[in-house]
Formats: C-alpha cells, sequence, structure tokens
C-alpha cells in the first residue's frame, strides 16, 4: 500500500485520494513525453496542481483573481526589498498578469522562466553597484533619510534611481556601524583616559569595509542558490494561495521536515555553517558520536568528505546542503573527515555516525519549590513524534514519564507550558489530553463533504488528577490550541497568557509526491504539505482565526503584533459545529474563584502594567520606517529612544521567589554533562525571573481539588 505520512491515523478520504491521483498519475508519464519540453518542473507544476484541487479542505477556483495573486506573491518573493527590478521589469511582467491561470493549467512555465532570468540579471549588475558605492566615504553631514516602508516604496524607474536606494541602503547599515564603533570607543576613552580614540574618518572606513564584507557573504550565498531553488519559490507562490499551511517542500527540505518533527536524525552531531568556501562546525550536539568522541571541536574547517574506505570529496566552495549530505548518513556507517583546526593543523578524522536526538527539541522539566510547597513545570516546545515509529519517541509519552517523576518529588500542582509551541502531531495531542482526564472527546475533525470525526481519549486512566495550569502565549499554536481549548472546555486547567492564541485550526497531511512516479526517470519530486481537515473544539467552536481566550490574559512583548492566523495571507475562514458529548471536570472546588483571585492580582499588579505599556512601545517601534541618514539626527533619535527604554529596565530585573532544580535523573546527567548543564542552569535563570509561571504557580496555590471526586476516581483508576 502506497504510504502517506501525516499528522494523524489514515482516513478514507486521504486513501481514496492517493488511489485517484496514482491512476491519474499513469497518464501523467505516458503525456510526459509530449511536452514540447518534458521536464521536471511541468510534471511537478501538474502533480500538484491535480492533488490540491482533489484533496485540499478549501479548493479554489484557479481564475484571474488566483493568477494577479501569485504573480504579486512571487514577484514579492524574489525581490522582496524592491533592490533588483525596475518599474520596466515590471511592465515587461504585466502581460502575465492574468494569464497563470491558465500557464498553471497548461503546465506553462514561461512566466517563471521570464522572472528568473530578469532576476539573475538584476543581480548581476547590482554586484557592480555596491563595490563602487562602498569604495566611497559616506558623508554623515547631509540632510537625508530613508524609507524602510518596502510594501508602499514603488519600483525604481531607473538604473540610477536603483542606484541610489542601494547608496541609502548600505548608508544606513555604515551608519548604525559608524555609532556603534563611535561609542565604543568613547567608552575606552572614559575609562582609560590615556586611550587615544580613533578618527572618525577611520571608524567612518571601517564601517564600510565592515559593510563590504557582509554583503560580499551576502552574494556568495545568492550564487549558491539554484534554478531548482527559485523554482521551488515559484511552485510555493501558487500552492500558498490555497491557505497559509498548504507548502510545497523540495527534497531536501521533506527532510528537514521529518527531523524537525522527530527531534532526531541520523550523522555525526555537529552543526555547520558556510563562511566565503568554507564549511566551519558552528556547533558540537550534545550526547551525538562527535560530541561522545571530543574528535571534532567548533571552528574546525571540514575540506574533504569521504565514506568509509573511498576516495575522499573536496568540499571546499561546494554548496552547504551538498556538504551536508556528504557527512550525514545512516546509523553505523563510518564517515571520514579532512579538516583543519583553528591552529592550522590538517588531520583525518574517523567518525561512526550515530542517531542524534536534538534534546531543545524535547520536553524538559523543573521541579518548582515555593513556601516549602512543590510544583511541577514542563515545557513542552513541540509535539514532536517520530513519524516511522510512534513508539519510538513522542511528546505525548514523554510528557507522561516527567509527570510520574514529578510525582514521585511530591508535586503538588502541574504547569504546562506551550509559549511558542508551533504544534505538530494530531495524535500525541490526543494521548497527552488523556493524562489529565478520565475519558472522553478531546477534539473534533472535520473533512470536506463529510461528517465530523471525534478524536477521544478511551483510557480510563489519569496519569495526574491535581491542579493543572497551561501557559500560552501568540505563538502557541496549532496542537498547542487543541490542548488547551480542550482542558479550558473540560475545565481541566485554567489557561493563563495571551488575549489569544495563534488561531491555526487547520490539520495537514504530508504527501509524498514520489508514490506517484515509481518507475520515473525525474528523480526525487518532494512532497506537499496540503491542508485537508479543520478542526474543532469539543464545544463545536473552532480555533481557527480565534485560537484559546485565557481565563486570565497576560501581556507580553508579542501582544500589539501582527503575528496571528487573522494576520496571515488566504486564512481559512471561522466556523463552527454541533459541540461533542463530554462531562466538564468536576475535580475543583473553586475553579471560576480562582480565576478572579489571579485577574485581580494581574490588575493590581505594576509589573504587568510596564510590560502592556513596553508592548505597546514596540508597536510603535515597528511601525516608523523613516530613518535619518544624518549623524546628528540619528544619534538624537538613538539617544531619545534609549532614554524613553530606561522606563522599562525594571523588566530586565524582575525575581520571584521561586526556586528551580532538575529533576533526579537529570542531575546525573547533568554530572556527565557540561553543556547540559549550562543550558539547564540558564532556562532556571530566565525562568526565576519568569513573572507568568509565578502566576501560574499562585493559581496552583488557590485551587482546591474536590477529594471526594479524587478519591472515586482513584478506585476507578485502581480497577
Amino acid at each position: 500500500m502506497k504510504k502517506i505520512v501525516s499528522f494523524m491515523k489514515r482516513n478514507y478520504k486521504i486513501l481514496l485520494l492517493v488511489v485517484l491521483v496514482s491512476a491519474v498519475l499513469w497518464s501523467f508519464r505516458s503525456k510526459s513525453e509530449d511536452f514540447d519540453n518534458p521536464d521536471k518542473d511541468k510534471l511537478l507544476i501538474e502533480l500538484i496542481t491535480y492533488v490540491l484541487d482533489r484533496g485540499h479542505f478549501d479548493p479554489k477556483d484557479v481564475n484571474d483573481n488566483f493568477s494577479e495573486n501569485v504573480f504579486m506573491d512571487f514577484i514579492g518573493a524574489l525581490d522582496a526589498q524592491k533592490r533588483y527590478f525596475l518599474a520596466s521589469d515590471l511592465k515587461d511582467f504585466e502581460k502575465f498578469k492574468y494569464e497563470l491561470d491558465e500557464q498553471i493549467k497548461q503546465t506553462d512555465i514561461s512566466f517563471f522562466n521570464r522572472a528568473h532570468l530578469k532576476l539573475m540579471k538584476r543581480m548581476s549588475e547590482v554586484k557592480d553597484i555596491y563595490p563602487k558605492i562602498l569604495a566611497e566615504p559616506f558623508d554623515f553631514t547631509k540632510d537625508e533619510a530613508i524609507n524602510v516602508d518596502y510594501e508602499k516604496l514603488p519600483y525604481s524607474s531607473s538604473k540610477k534611481e536603483l542606484t541610489d536606494r542601494w547608496r541609502k541602503q548600505l548608508k544606513l547599515s555604515a551608519l548604525t556601524q559608524f555609532y556603534d564603533k563611535l561609542q565604543e570607543e568613547k567608552t575606552k576613552k572614559e575609562e582609560d583616559d590615556s586611550y587615544e580614540m580613533k578618527s572618525e574618518e577611520t571608524l567612518e572606513k571601517e564601517a564600510r569595509e565592515s559593510i563590504l564584507k557582509n554583503m560580499d557573504e551576502y552574494f556568495n550565498f545568492m550564487d549558491e542558490i539554484e534554478r531548482k531553488d527559485w523554482f521551488t519559490v515559484y511552485v510555493n507562490a501558487i500552492v500558498e494561495e490555497f491557505d497559509p499551511h498548504t507548502f510545497y517542500f523540495a527534497p531536501n527540505e521533506k527532510e528537514r521536515f521529518d527531523m524537525n518533527m522527530s527531534g532526531k536524525f541520523e550523522g555525526i552531531g555537529a552543526r555547520l555553517q558556510k563562511r566565503y568556501d568554507e564549511i566551519k562546525v558552528a556547533e558540537i550536539i550534545s550526547g551525538g558520536p562527535a560530541w561522545r568522541d571530543k574528535s571534532i571541536e567548533v571552528g574546525d574547517i571540514i575540506l574533504k568528505v569521504a565514506q568509509g574506505e573511498d576516495e575522499p570529496v573536496d568540499i571546499v566552495g561546494m554548496r552547504l546542503d551538498d556538504a551536508v549530505k556528504l557527512i550525514k548518513g545512516p546509523k553505523g556507517t563510518e564517515v571520514r573527515l579532512t579538516v583543519k583546526r583553528v591552529d592550522g593543523t590538517i588531520e583525518v578524522i574517523p567518525v561512526i555516525r550515530d542517531v542524534v536526538e536534538l534534546e531543545e527539541a524535547f520536553a524538559k522539566t523543573s521541579l518548582i519549590t515555593k513556601d516549602n510547597r512543590k510544583f511541577g513545570l514542563i515545557n513542552l516546545p513541540k509535539f514532536y513524534v517520530d513519524f516511522t515509529d510512534y513508539k519510538e519517541r513522542n511528546a505525548a509519552t514523554d510528557v507522561k514519564k516527567e509527570i510520574e517523576r514529578l510525582k514521585e518529588e511530591g508535586m503538588e500542582g502541574l504547569v504546562i507550558d506551550l509559549r511558542d509551541n508551533g504544534g505538530g502531531s494530531l495524535k500525541t495531542v490526543v494521548d497527552m489530553a488523556g493524562l489529565f482526564i478520565k475519558d472522553g472527546p478531546i477534539v473534533q475533525v472535520k473533512s470536506i463533504g463529510e461528517g465530523k470525526e471525534v478524536l477521544k481519549d478511551r483510557d480510563k486512566s489519569i496519569v495526574w488528577d491535581g491542579p493543572l495550569v497551561i501557559l500560552v502565549n501568540e505563538l502557541s499554536a496549532s496542537a498547542s490550541e487543541i490542548l488547551a481549548a480542550a482542558m479550558q472546555d473540560y475545565k481541566r486547567a485554567i489557561v493563563i497568557g495571551s488575549k489569544q492564541t495563534y488561531g491555526k485550526g487547520t490539520v495537514q497531511n504530508v504527501i509524498d509526491l514520489n508514490q506517484f512516479l515509481r518507475g520515473s526517470s525525474y528523480g526525487d519530486v518532494g512532497a506537499l504539505k496540503l491542508t485537508t481537515q479543520k478542526f474543532y473544539r469539543v464545544n463545536g467552536g473552532s480555533t481557527q482565526l480565534e485560537g484559546v481566550k485565557s481565563d486570565v490574559i497576560m501581556p507580553d512583548r508579542y501582544s500589539y503584533i501582527n503575528i496571528g492566523e487573522k494576520d496571515q495571507d488566504n486564512p481559512l475562514p471561522w466556523d463552527k459545529i454541533d459541540a461533542a458529548d463530554f462531562d466538564v471536570w468536576d475535580g475543583y472546588i473553586d475553579f471560576n474563584e480562582t480565576i478572579s483571585k489571579s485577574k485581580q492580582r494581574m490588575a493590581q499588579n505594576d509589573y504587568i502594567s510596564l510590560i502592556e505599556e513596553n508592548a505597546k512601545w514596540v508597536k510603535q517601534q515597528q511601525e516608523d520606517y523613516e530613518y535619518p541618514l544624518n549623524y546628528t539626527a540619528y544619534a538624537k533619535e538613538i539617544e531619545e529612544n534609549e532614554e524613553y527604554a530606561k522606563r522599562f529596565k525594571d523588566l530586565s530585573k524582575y525575581e520571584t521567589n521561586l526556586t528551580f532544580n532538575s529533576l533526579p535523573y537529570e542531575l546525573e546527567q547533568i554530572q556527565k554533562d557540561d553543556v547540559l548543564k549550562e543550558k539547564r542552569e540558564r532556562w532556571h535563570e530566565d525562568l526565576m525571573k519568569d513573572v507568568y509561571v509565578e502566576e501560574a504557580v499562585n493559581v496552583l496555590q488557590d485551587l482546591k481539588i474536590n477529594f471526594l471526586k479524587n478519591k472515586k476516581l482513584a478506585n476507578v483508576n485502581k480497577g
């Protein structure tokens, strides 16, 4: 049976889609020989548009309006800051504005070819522009300004105007560095009166040289972007018209997506970066082969890569992605790296590849102590899962283990921190919610043209029956919203955080497009993340656009920034279906009273008021698109902002009266792992300043448990 990797169990609709598309794709293959230019790009367009039309939850009419949107989005993606194309180029492209719907249907990619070639030409021209600009000193006494509201900025009418636009942008960058360098010199002079300050001419020159180096690195990176990469941008300009979460993964991107969701990969356990032509080790991942062997160090430059005893391949000048492909590989295999050490010596280092787990992607736990009472905090970065083997490792299983460990330490209340958690596996949410209730529906899922499906917790056991708080913010999305919504509807937990969460109420399936092209000579064609369903709370309301509204609202730095689903392009609408049949949790005595007490504390908390004032100021700063290019005016603006920012200096000084510690099993690991030790110490330092966690603990202290009810539940669990 053909395989679809998805966030939830297979359902009839998706299986039917596979059968339909498979049948049609055999005809795609036979027809491909009739193309005037039978290449992979055309086949990809045909395949993706067919899958979108048959499988998307809300398929779109590919018409003139669709064409116009794709046109504008693709041009915007190619030149977001309007630093390459001229107004004349847009006029030349204009004839395609309402033709792309027909081109898509006919797998005609002439617009892409035209725009791509023009972009390459304009980028090549800019490579001659910026070095000439940076060869001459900037006049910071000249009274001029730059507007960086690129969305409203018109395209340059001529190369002369484009050159001046680049001049202003580079001048702003240089002015920023010049100001910082001058402040550093003044500080050194204040600290040591004998210090001889560098002249302003020298500082201005150093600023330009630094900008030149950065620009050279930028264009070296841009030179590595191949035509196939730009074509991926075009494909996504098409698919993202359906909704913000439908996305095409090129082959390499699909691999990264799987790694991100599983939190692990097979390789040597090092993060690499490219500077000019060199591939450098940027980080050694704790617990990986390179970390265990202590054979490779941060700063090492990898010159060659050999598979076991094979001939080494020179990777100097190679694309970073291609170099990473050579270095990664299956567990148990050997890779031999020729590295240049920081001291200049060259060595050949053999490394046996292994599974590398990215611990920062997994749940982490802290034991909180306040007034001799103990509480637990579990931070969950995402709802991770190993798609190839659910039992191998997943968020729900890990959280269950952490709860059991916290209970052994005498935990009286639990905080689940879902702030910045963008979601993940739907199955793990259902399993995780079941840890806190006896049984019942967790989320309702609806597919186009079908009735709803209610996903339930069927395990009557309860892992944690005590006080529960869930922390959220504006970046808590998708699976995070399902858990928060379910616990809120059951009145099982009090949700604390932002006015509302992100507002992503849709389900995506990741479909491997290669399954439709068995025997094809085109190679890997990637995958499509497709919105196939919408999910709904057990009370019937969708989280789409509206998100989950916190029981206790606490402002944060995102409060006035447009970052939610409602602020994205082409979001699906909010709607409502019938509520599921569920029983509200009655394990608390004073649920509503506790919420009222918390709201009162927040209303009287001066620190919270200061956070909100800061959030409004951040919003105001972000909406200021005009920057002076005159040093005096620039310095005055910086100094005024710094003076106003002093109002918020106390935000970084806040201290709670909470104590945070790792659990015993992790303390043992920390003794052998200095990197993990440093990570946990930093995390605990941050938690000690976290007013949101502090209030969560206050709420846990206020919540009173209905012991009679819990005793009955305990008897059920024993049975």
